[in-house]
C-alpha cells in the first residue's frame, strides 16, 4: 500500500468519484449560528445521504481506500472540537444509527465548561465506528505561532492522547483551517492525514495534509444546498501553487493550478474569491492545462477563500483553497 503521496507520481482517474467530507462543529447551540446545526436538520442531512445510496465512510478505512480510485461516492463526517452538545444531542442518534464519524477535540478544552470530559470522550471512543482526531492543544490563532511554539503545542496534545488513550490519532484537522508550509510539513512528520476547512472533494491525488471538507452551519446547512453538494465530485489536479497557503508580504498571492492533461471541459471552469472583504467571480486564464488566478485585490480577512467549479458530463466538479492572511 502507498503510504506516502509525495514519493509516487500522480495520475488522472475518470472513475474516481471521491470522498465528501462534512464539518460539523454545534449541536442545537443556537446561538452560535455560525458553528451550529439543528438536530432536525442534521438528522435530515443523514436522511438524504442514505436515499442518494452514499456510503457512509468509516475512518477505519481511509489509509486503504484513500490511494484507491473510489467508483462510489463515499461520504465522510467530521465534527470539530468536542462541544458537549455534540455528546448531549448528536452522539445518541449517531450512536442509535451506527453512523461512522471523526471527532476532532483539543486537549486544553476536555473538560471545560462546555466541552466534553475525558470520560465522555473514552466512552465515545469505545464504539468501533467512532474515531478520535488530533486537532492541537490550545487551539489557538497558530499561524501566529513561531514555529517552537508551534511544536511545542502539538507535541503537548501528543502526549495528552498518548497518555489517555495510548495512541495518538493518525487524524489531524488544522484549527481554523490555519497552517503554513512549515506547520504543515511538521503535522506530517506525526500524523497519516490533515483536514482543513477549504471545500472540496477528497481524491487518491489530494495532499494527504491539506484535505478538504464542506463547512456545515446554519447558513450553509439548507436543504437545498446540501443536496447540491453532496453530489459534487472531485476536481482533480496535478499541481497547486502556492504550496505555502500562509500570506504576509506576498498579498495577493499568485495562485495557479495545474491539470491533468486528460481531464477535459476544463474551459467550463469557473472561480470566484473573497478578496477585499467579498465573493466575486476571479480572473482566471487558462493555458491548455494550467489555469492562472489573478486576485482583484488584498485578502483582508484573516482567511482568504478561492472556488473554482466545473460542470462537466458526469456532474459538478469542485476544488476549493484557504489561505491564512498573518495580518500583523
Amino acid at each position: 500500500m502507498q503510504t506516502n503521496l509525495y514519493a509516487t507520481e500522480k495520475k488522472y482517474e475518470k472513475d474516481e468519484k471521491g470522498i465528501l467530507s462534512l464539518m460539523y462543529h454545534r449541536f442545537e447551540e443556537n446561538k452560535y449560528p455560525s458553528t451550529n446545526i439543528k438536530m432536525d436538520v442534521f438528522k435530515k442531512h443523514m436522511e438524504i445521504i442514505k436515499n442518494n445510496n452514499f456510503e457512509f465512510f468509516n475512518p477505519k478505512d481511509f489509509e486503504k481506500e484513500f490511494y484507491n480510485v473510489k467508483v462510489n461516492k463515499k461520504i465522510l463526517i467530521t465534527i470539530d472540537d468536542a462541544f458537549l452538545s455534540f455528546y448531549n444531542n448528536a452522539w445518541p442518534f449517531l450512536k442509535e444509527n451506527q453512523i461512522p464519524f471523526i471527532l476532532f477535540t483539543s486537549t486544553e478544552t476536555i473538560g471545560n465548561k462546555g466541552y466534553m470530559t475525558m470520560d465522555q470522550l473514552k466512552e465515545v471512543e469505545k464504539h468501533s465506528f467512532a474515531y478520535l482526531g488530533n486537532h492541537s492543544h490550545s487551539h489557538e490563532y497558530m499561524v501566529e505561532f513561531d514555529f517552537e511554539k508551534y511544536k511545542k503545542d502539538i507535541n503537548k496534545s501528543i502526549d495528552i492522547f498518548t497518555s489517555q488513550f495510548h495512541y495518538n490519532p493518525i487524524f489531524f484537522s488544522y484549527p481554523f483551517g490555519e497552517y503554513s508550509l512549515e506547520q504543515k510539513k511538521y503535522i506530517s512528520s506525526k500524523f497519516k492525514f490533515a483536514f482543513g476547512q477549504h471545500s472540496g472533494v477528497i481524491d487518491l491525488n489530494k495532499d494527504p495534509y491539506e484535505l478538504p471538507r464542506f463547512p456545515i452551519n446554519e447558513k450553509y446547512g439548507d436543504i437545498k444546498r446540501f443536496q447540491f453538494l453532496i453530489n459534487l465530485l472531485p476536481l482533480q489536479y496535478d499541481k497547486i501553487s502556492p504550496e505555502d497557503k500562509l500570506i504576509t508580504n506576498n498579498n495577493p498571492p499568485k495562485m495557479a493550478v495545474e491539470f491533468f492533461k486528460e481531464q477535459k471541459n476544463l474551459g467550463q471552469i469557473n472561480c470566484f474569491s473573497d478578496e477585499g472583504g467579498s465573493w466575486d467571480n476571479s480572473n482566471i486564464n487558462l493555458e491548455e492545462n494550467k489555469l492562472t488566478i489573478s486576485f482583484r485585490e488584498k485578502f483582508n480577512f484573516r482567511r482568504g477563500r478561492v472556488n473554482c467549479s466545473l460542470n462537466d458530463i458526469d456532474g459538478w466538479r469542485w476544488l476549493g483553497s484557504q489561505f491564512s492572511v498573518y495580518l500583523n
